[in-house]
Order: structure tokens, then C-alpha cells, then sequence
């Protein structure tokens, strides 16, 4: 399993790769291989702020449906769209091609609260 040590990691197994007050974020590696073969994902919450740990949509596998929840406050600016012609790009790239939003973040400081890549990692027991 794969944890660039450059992001930052929710309990809930959402990453987010922080430039300066802009985020990009996704499901981890450990998410997507649990969650099975995506099929679906359902975000409509762009132009929205949403608080740090509400959720800003929903992604549907082949055998369940599971709320993705805001690592930061933040107001989502973009989805991506590749994702929904090819949500399997989650599976097979989640740190790359597969991020899910982009979004403007409120407080910055609410970065520090998330995990490192190695506390993820023993979170998950990898």
C-alpha cells in the first residue's frame, strides 16, 4: 500500500495535499482497495463551504456506498470531472488522477490536526 508522506491523512481515510491555502483531496489507497471496484461518485457540493468532517458527497463501490467526509473547512471549487466519466481512476490512482475536490481552505491551521503519512499508517495497520 502506498503513503506519500507529503500529505496529510483524516481517521475517516481521506488525504489531502495542501498548496498553500488551496487542498486537493481523495480517498487513500487503503479506502479504495476496501471499498472494492468504484463506480460512482456523487459530489454536489461545489461552491459550498463545508466544515471540517461534514460530509461533501458520496462515493458508491460495487458493494456499498460510503460518505466522504471534509478533512478541512473549506469551500469546494472544483470536482473532478474526469472522475465522472472514469470513477475507477480512484482505484487506480487515488493520490493522483483520482482526488476528488479541490477546495479553498478557511483555516489553515486545522492541517496540523490531521495525520501524518506514519500515524496513518499505524491507524490502518499497515
Amino acid at each position: 500500500m502506498n503513503f506519500p508522506s507529503e500529505l496529510k491523512y483524516t481517521k475517516d481515510h481521506e488525504w489531502v495535499r495542501v498548496n498553500g491555502n488551496e487542498a486537493f483531496i481523495g480517498i487513500t489507497d487503503f479506502a479504495q482497495r476496501e471499498l472494492g471496484d468504484i463506480v460512482y461518485i456523487d459530489i454536489n457540493s461545489v461552491g459550498e463551504e463545508v466544515s471540517k468532517d461534514e460530509v461533501f458527497g458520496t462515493v458508491e463501490a460495487v458493494k456499498t456506498v460510503s460518505d466522504l467526509y471534509m478533512p478541512v473547512t473549506g469551500t469546494v471549487t472544483e470536482v473532478n470531472a474526469a472522475l465522472n466519466d472514469n470513477p475507477e481512476l480512484v482505484n487506480s490512482d487515488p493520490y493522483g488522477d483520482g482526488w476528488m475536490v479541490k477546495a479553498n481552505i478557511a483555516d489553515v491551521s486545522e492541517i496540523e490536526g490531521l495525520l501524518t503519512a506514519e500515524a496513518y499508517q499505524a491507524l490502518v495497520g499497515a
